[in-house]
């Protein structure tokens, strides 16, 4: 048996999040799509046998993806870039394989992994572009230096309860939030985290919280004091998925990932 690493990219707005889920639609005998449904389905045409993947870790609906990772097991040795080639000829325009190689068998997407890299992308201006697809229109001002330094407060570890969704069969709470910065290119925002782990909805809450400060000219301090409280009321909004995206999984050393 041989084990692959397969690294994929998608646009999320038409899937209900990367992971198979065992439903089907509100108010509908139609079956719920996923970036994993497709992508199983492409590799199991291929190899002609019912093909498992396991994927580093879900993204949510609507979300984004430059650098998704998954492996897979099948008995044929594979050629990466001819299969890589028939992948993308099967799968819809919205998903594409960057790269397929062949790893040990003692590898594992989710859990050989050291850290993920995300990045939320905001057009900051007063009016919508026809260009501007998956990214989040903000028309007041934002001042990336005060979003840095609200940032700052939640490096390193973290009790994240504030951020995280709370109705969630996930116990988890605790992540070490490696990187946290905004940056500003013309009239385009981008905020990247690199953390060991994030929670249900975090990106989007924390990224809703930095917001509302920005919007009521709340003091940067105001995320920490939201962190420290552990509790989800305080936060601002979950914002909409549209400019979230996974840039990489990090599977080497983290500090040569950093942003």
């Amino acid at each position: 048996m041989q084990r692959y690493l397969v690294e994929l990219e998608y646009i999320g707005t038409d899937f209900a999040g990367s992971q198979k889920q065992p439903r089907k639609m509100q108010n509908s005998n139609k079956p719920v799509v996923t970036i994993q449904d497709e992508l199983e389905k492409a590799i199991s045409t291929l190899t002609k046998t019912k093909t498992r993947t396991i994927f580093s870790g879900r993204t949510d609906a609507g979300v984004h993806a430059k650098g998704q990772t998954a492996h897979f097991d099948t008995e044929l040795e594979l050629n990466p870039s001819k299969f890589v080639n028939s992948l993308n000829g099967i799968l819809p325009n919205t998903i594409s394989v960057k790269e397929l190689k062949k790893v040990p068998k003692t590898f594992h997407a989710q859990k050989s992994a050291k850290a993920r890299y995300y990045r939320y992308t905001i057009a900051n201006r007063t009016q919508r572009s026809a260009w501007d697809a998956n990214c989040l229109l903000v028309r007041y001002p934002l001042d990336i230096e005060r979003m840095n330094e609200a940032l700052s407060y939640i490096k390193g570890e973290h009790d994240f309860t504030s951020f995280k969704k709370v109705r969630t069969t996930n116990p988890a709470k605790i992540c070490n939030m490696y990187e946290a910065k905004a940056l500003k290119d013309g009239d385009f925002v981008y905020i990247d985290f690199i953390a060991d782990r994030f929670l249900y909805n975090m990106i989007r809450s924390i990224v809703g919280t930095l917001l509302m400060i920005e919007r009521k000219s709340l003091a940067p301090e105001t995320l920490r004091d939201i962190l420290e409280l552990k509790d989800k009321t305080k936060a601002g909004s979950t914002i909409s998925p549209e400019g979230l995206a996974l840039i990489k999984v990090i599977y080497n050393d983290i500090n040569g990932e950093r942003a």
